[in-house]
């Protein structure tokens, strides 16, 4: 197995190639040495006195989350799962942000609980329900309040504000009637949420964003100070676009430092003292390069005039997601392993997973070579909201294994495989037998 395409070896080292022999294909491959890079990168393009939180929905794969703590981010979590797997991964609960819209007492309970104390809230509604359940636990939660601006902002590949939302409180409600967003004695509002767009490349696209958001808090501190609010926490969000299931590398977002910095020390004074605290959050850029899928040929064949190769992963392992618009529609670049791009050997070739539904297709015209059952195709830059963000569940094909590497190791050892299983399990106390 030689090099598939410049610049990435994930696949070509000894142990990779032992690994996927002893374990199979489809499997995901992970290097966490592209994930430090990442990390030590986009660290470098935000002010140095800001934090960092890791939205665990673009991977929360247990190496990646190790690794990702180990270099100072914190964990943003929106689910029991993605708490659980958290502090699985030896975060402290005081450490986690919890958001999400809609969330359950019984979750909110065991959260608090488990010692977790910080929340984004979305609504008068959501501010009683934690005051409530912190009452009753005898705790005292921090609340950073979600703010849904009345304005998208420019460049935005997933509109996150600015249009009728389940996520944040509209900022003309909020100054309309700020005495009802300051939370209660158990749950106080003492920060804001804010997260205008998703998945930009561009400096001034993402500057763009942080102003507009600086701008919008800037308005609503003044209008909750008044009601005797203290915003001790400005939490920008994120919005950093990485390569999807594309050969390509992460971005550097040269000048953004100094940019921000700049700009809030125009805005907010106090910000290098801490007053507010600065933060911010990533998913996709800190993990999406450093995963490649790896997929066997199981069919080729033509039909009507058009190659067609089926392969091991569909749908049900990469790109089921695409439909919600999280990540982009699936146009995934397939990288023949052990083998240097051809031009003239290529072919426009449909290629379908192994579902049994027509709906299973990657790509209608892939340039790739003839091929045969057995050959390897890569997907590169598939370390976010790949395999769990794929609808793994439907027909109940076997998951990828998750074949994790360090890149900064002499030879690239494996340091962990693993394979995610489906399990049914009882509930006790329900109708029926256990």
């Amino acid at each position: 197995m030689s090099e598939a395409w410049p610049g990435r070896r994930i696949t070509t080292s000894p142990p990779v190639r032992e690994a996927l022999h002893r374990v199979g294909t489809p499997a995901y491959v992970y290097d966490v040495a592209e994930v430090r890079r990442n990390a030590r990168r986009l660290r470098s393009a935000l002010p140095r006195q800001s934090s960092l939180y890791y939205s665990l929905k673009a991977n929360p794969h247990p190496a990646l989350l190790g690794t990702l703590r180990e270099g100072g981010a914190k964990p943003e979590v929106c689910s029991p799962g993605e708490l659980d797997a958290a502090l699985e991964a030896g975060w402290p609960a005081a450490d986690v942000l919890y958001t999400g819209p809609g969330k359950r007492d019984v979750d909110l309970t065991s959260a608090l609980r488990l010692g977790v104390r910080t929340f984004s809230v979305d609504s008068p509604s959501a501010l009683d329900q934690l005051d409530k359940l912190a009452a009753n636990l005898g705790v005292r939660a921090r609340c950073l309040l979600r703010v849904n601006d009345d304005q998208p902002t420019p460049g935005q590949r997933l509109t996150m504000t600015g249009v009728p939302s389940q996520f944040g409180a509209d900022t003309a409600w909020v100054l309309a009637e700020p005495e009802r967003f300051t939370g209660g004695p158990n749950a106080p509002v003492v920060g804001l949420h804010l997260y205008m767009g998703t998945n930009l490349v561009r400096v001034d696209d993402l500057f763009a964003q942080f102003g507009h958001a600086l701008r919008t808090a800037t308005r609503t501190i003044a209008a909750l100070a008044a009601e005797g609010a203290r915003i001790e926490v400005l939490d920008l969000g994120g919005g950093f676009g990485a390569p999807f299931a594309r050969a390509g590398a992460a971005v550097a977002f040269d000048g953004l430092r100094e940019r921000l910095e700049e700009l809030f020390d125009d805005e907010v004074p106090g910000w290098r003292a801490g007053r507010p605290a600065i933060a911010f959050e990533s998913g996709r850029y800190l993990v999406g390069t450093a995963g490649t899928l790896v997929t066997a040929v199981l069919d080729a064949k033509r039909s009507h005039g058009r190659e067609i190769v089926v392969l091991e992963s569909g749908i049900n392992h990469l790109g089921g997601m695409s439909g919600l618009r999280r990540v982009p529609p699936l146009l995934p670049e397939l990288l023949a392993v052990g083998r240097a791009p051809d031009p003239a050997e290529a072919t426009e070739t449909t290629v379908v997973g192994p579902l049994c539904t027509p709906l299973d297709t990657w790509a209608h015209r892939a340039p790739l070579p003839k091929l045969v059952p057995g050959d390897l195709l890569a997907v590169p830059n598939t370390g976010a909201y790949g395999l769990h963000a794929s609808l793994l569940a439907f027909l109940g094909h076997p998951a990828p294994a998750e074949v994790v590497v360090d890149g900064e190791l002499p030879g690239s050892p494996v340091v962990h495989a693993s394979r995610l299983h489906l399990t049914r399990a009882p509930i006790h106390g329900a109708p029926g037998k256990e």
